[in-house]
């Protein structure tokens, strides 16, 4: 009917049309009616024309948001009839809301429609096209029809295009932080949050929002370290992006260069130094760490100081009238100079000149000989000569009494027998300790001619007692035979933890020398504590120290000890605040310093040390370049060798594992091994990070987290485990390994997704660090961060959070943390890798695995030189020891030496089986017969 209507409308307009022609008015429908020569009137009356509508409110564009349907309004004058038109045909007449007034001003009528469009219609319209409405309104004069208005679903899809990304960048360096907002309908609006504030470009020109919703920080400054967020808006919804955190970091300047120290030699060639730190500015925020020595040292020169000499003294003066004569010298010979000492003593000398007597007494004494004696005084002249001499007579009587007493004490006095001198310790003075019978080891008991020494006061006395080898009985007994027990009965003798022996006291034979009465210098500096030291009398059968879960042991040889000598050996760990092996430069500390000994003695072949240590060696190419240094007895450090620079004259030999080292030495001492970077690539440290809690219950609102950062070494793991332990801490899980690189990059350490609603921490910044060179010198105690967190009350007891530790822009680990703080748990202590439990010490043929006849057979059959190489140096090459042939083409047996080797290298899993199948290798099947019948293969 509407449509009916509508059509009826529009032909209105055509049969209205007039015709204005010479003042005559014509309807176009009735033209054919009248002639032209009819003459119409000159007017007739008619209703002013009514414009066509005009639309006041045109309906906009929309959206339908979720299920909410949308409003389309226009509004019109003059119109009679006004309606939607949706996609080419008309609304439904009741879907029309119509209102009409009259325009007060014009007169004229004013129409406004309403129309709903709901997501349904819009979403069962098929096409390209979208969905869109028009109005059209009519009046007299014809219709009017208004823009289109499109209707369109509102959605912002969760995706971003692109998100911001975190970086590091230096300070006052230009940032571009990048998004691409999701796809939506309308186009998404971005804005950017900094730490959750909206930034305005108009307030801070140092930020610029480009078109493409890209954000430009100008010039980086320290305050523009924050998390920035993307936020993507429209009509539908409010997308996030990720979190971009920004760093800006300050890369450290050197300060200016001290002046140069003194000379530190006191005469002749030594060095000066001056030192520079890197705080100018200091690194922040993971800045690079300055690049360069923090320090140079030049040679210098210093005048020695010479000391002044008399010359030789003058002829004696003339006798003056005072009866004495005079001679001088001078400190001319030489002359004190560059402050040395001036002579000490008088330039001047007198004495009488008359010995005694001057020129007036010895008138008197003439004119007195020249008179006789007085008849008294001649009786009483010899009556003291008498007495006088019975004086002497008595005295000599009883200084010969007094020395027959003292000879007869000594030839009838006790005097402890040649038995007891060997099965009990010496006891000086009168006392005489009981006789104990010795058990009956005469199977293996040996003849021994000479000077004596007592084996059980090691054992039995206590240090402050004199040594045997002072004894002045033992001197008096040269050619005495006494029957002594074979080394290889001896088991292995600890000492007590609080006793400190020094070298000169630890016993040994007196044919030793001077090395047995020497004094060794850090015997009086290094204590020996518990589980850091092990000890043990050792003779010719050799044996082997291990210091158990720490990776550090000491092999002994057969035959290294003179045959008949006896040592206490020791093996000590040293603390880091007893002994600090220095790093210089870039180098970094890879073990722990170790001293074995006692020092100073002789050695008929080389004892192998092993060391665990840090350095990642898995690399295809060397990073790496390891030096070995050795503690001198004034306490500086040298040098001993350098790994690949080995020469004929080195004294020692490094053979190189993935988690340790054995040296091969001839002189004991304190030994430490120290590694630099071997460019181009940079070295790696394998660290562990330890993760410690206090022990439960916790009946405090506080709780603390440590995490340590060690090196991965055995020892040092048994050092944190100790000191948390005295600490009251407990390990909450195993530790984890870590890649630490020379990149001059901090180690930071952060704590994440604690729950804010029982959990509140303490750090005020958001992560702690420590710095690079504390981490790569390796010559600072454990190094640990602390975070330090509070619960809400005491009934909360889950703690569920993350702790990130990583190196800036290198490798990190991160422990997942569920505990329950009120739990008490069993005491964590992982046995270290390379650390297995093995006897502190064992001595004589059980400490090794190779029995001696195996070994005899094998030297014997390798050592001499084999035309076709199926020698020791095929062996050598076999085992993998072959680095440097030269060290033990030296020794007067190269195979025992490799042998050797081979023992401390397998000291844990040393099967026989690796060298059997060497030894089948290189068609020694005499040998292999020899192992299969008389060893364990």
């Amino acid at each position: 009917m509407l449509s009916a209507r509508m059509q009826r409308d529009q032909c209105v307009g055509p049969l209205v049309l007039l015709l204005l022609f010479g003042g005559y008015v014509v309807s176009g429908s009735e033209s054919s009616d009248y002639s032209e020569a009819e003459v119409l009137p000159d007017s007739f009356p008619s209703a002013p024309a009514e414009p066509l509508p005009e639309f006041l409110l045109e309906p906009e564009d929309a959206f339908i948001v979720k299920n909410r349907p949308v409003q389309l309004r226009c509004r019109a004058s003059p119109a009679t009839q006004i309606y939607f038109k949706c996609n080419g045909e008309w609304v439904n007449q009741n879907d029309h809301i119509t209102r009409e007034n009259l325009d007060q001003i014009t007169g004229l009528v004013v129409r406004e429609v309403d129309i709903s469009v709901s997501r349904t219609q819009v979403e069962e319209l098929f096409g390209l096209e979208d969905y869109w409405c028009q109005c059209v309104a009519w009046s007299s004069a014809g219709t009017t029809k208004s823009n289109r208005a499109y209707v369109r679903i509102a959605y912002l899809r969760k995706n971003f295009e692109q998100e911001p990304l975190g970086r590091e960048v230096r300070l006052e360096q230009e940032v571009l932080l990048q998004c691409r907002p999701p796809e939506g309908m309308p186009a998404a609006e971005v804005d950017w949050l900094k730490n959750e504030d909206v930034i305005d470009p108009s307030q801070d020109s140092n930020f610029l929002i480009t078109i493409d919703h890209g954000l430009i920080i100008k010039q980086a400054r320290l305050s523009d370290t924050a998390n920035y967020t993307c936020v993507a808006r429209n009509v539908g919804a409010r997308r996030r992006s990720s979190t971009a955190t920004l760093i800006v970091y300050v890369s450290g300047g050197w300060s200016s260069w001290t002046e140069w120290s003194e000379c530190n030699a006191q005469c002749g060639r030594g060095q000066q130094r001056r030192t520079r730190s890197c705080t100018n500015p200091a690194p922040l925020n993971g800045g690079a760490f300055c690049e360069g020595p923090p320090f140079q040292r030049v040679t210098c020169t210093t005048l020695c100081p010479v000391d002044g000499g008399w010359t030789e003294w003058a002829k004696w003066s003339a006798c003056g009238t005072e009866c004495t004569h005079w001679r001088s010298r001078e400190c001319q010979a030489p002359p004190p100079r560059n402050g040395g000492k001036h002579c000490s003593g008088s330039m001047m000398e007198s004495k009488n000149c008359t010995e005694g007597l001057c020129t007036r007494n010895k008138k008197i004494s003439i004119e007195h000989a020249t008179h006789p004696l007085a008849p008294g005084m001649g009786v009483a002249v010899y009556a003291g000569l008498v007495v006088a001499l019975l004086l002497c007579v008595i005295l000599a009587l009883c200084v010969g009494g007094l020395a027959y007493r003292r000879r007869r004490r000594h030839l009838h006095g006790d005097i402890t027998d040649s038995s007891s001198a060997l099965t009990t310790a010496f006891h000086p003075g009168n006392y005489k300790p009981p006789r104990q019978a010795p058990p009956d080891l005469t199977a293996t008991a040996g003849t021994f001619r000479g000077p004596l020494f007592s084996l059980q006061h090691v054992v039995n006395d206590s240090p402050h007692k004199i040594p045997m080898t002072t004894s002045p009985l033992l001197d008096a007994l040269p050619s005495l035979k006494i029957k002594v027990y074979n080394s290889s009965t001896l088991s292995s003798m600890e000492l007590p933890a609080d006793m400190v022996i020094s070298d000169g006291e630890i016993l040994s034979l007196k044919s030793v020398g001077t090395v047995g009465r020497e004094r060794d210098y850090h015997s009086h500096t290094l204590s020996r504590e518990p589980g850091l030291s092990t000890s043990a009398t050792m003779g010719n059968l050799g044996g082997r120290l291990t210091i158990p879960n720490t990776g550090v042991s000491l092999l002994v040889p057969p035959g290294t000890i003179p045959q008949g000598k006896f040592y206490e050996m020791y093996l000590i760990i040293n603390k880091w605040d007893k002994t600090t092996l220095p790093s210089e430069g870039s180098q970094t500390v890879l073990s722990p310093v170790v001293s074995c000994g006692p020092s100073g003695m002789l050695l008929n072949r080389p004892v192998v040390l092993t060391l665990p240590h840090c350095a990642q060696l898995d690399t295809p190419t060397p990073d790496w370049t390891l030096t070995l240094k050795t503690q001198t007895h004034q306490g500086a450090w040298e040098e001993v060798l350098t790994v690949g620079e080995e020469t004929l004259s080195s004294p020692c030999y490094l053979q190189l594992e993935e988690e340790c080292c054995h040296v091969l030495m001839e002189q004991l001492g304190t030994y430490g091994l120290v590694g630099q970077s071997c460019p181009p690539q940079p070295a790696c440290k394998r660290l562990q990070l330890a993760l410690f809690a206090p022990r439960a219950p916790c009946l405090s609102l506080d709780y603390s987290l440590r995490i340590y950062c060690i090196h991965d070494t055995p020892h040092a793991l048994k050092e944190v485990l100790d000191l948390e332990r005295s600490l009251g801490g407990v390990l909450l899980e195993d530790p984890k390994p870590l890649l630490f690189k020379d990149s001059y990059h901090n180690l930071r350490l952060s704590i994440h997704d604690i729950p804010h609603t029982h959990w509140r921490s303490k750090l005020l910044a958001k992560y702690q660090e420590i710095p690079f060179y504390h981490i790569w010198s390796g010559s600072q105690r454990p190094l640990h961060c602390t975070f330090s967190l509070e619960r809400g009350s005491l009934a909360v007891s889950q703690l569920i959070c993350k702790i990130c530790v990583r190196q800036v822009e290198g490798e990190g680990q991160i422990f997942q943390l569920h505990t329950d703080i009120q739990e008490t748990l069993p005491p964590h202590s992982p046995l270290p890798s390379g650390g297995t439990c093995l006897h502190s010490s064992q001595v004589g043929p059980y400490a090794f695995r190779l029995p001696d006849s195996i070994r005899q057979k094998i030297c014997a059959s390798l050592d001499a030189p084999s035309a076709r190489g199926c020698d020791w140096r095929l062996l050598a090459r076999s085992l993998g020891f072959d680095r440097y042939l030269n060290y033990f083409a030296t020794k007067p047996s190269p195979t025992g030496v490799l042998l050797d080797l081979w023992e401390a290298c397998h000291q844990g899993d040393a099967d026989l089986v690796s060298l059997a199948t060497a030894l089948e290798e290189m068609g020694k099947s005499e040998v292999l017969v020899v192992m299969t019948t008389d060893g364990d293969c």
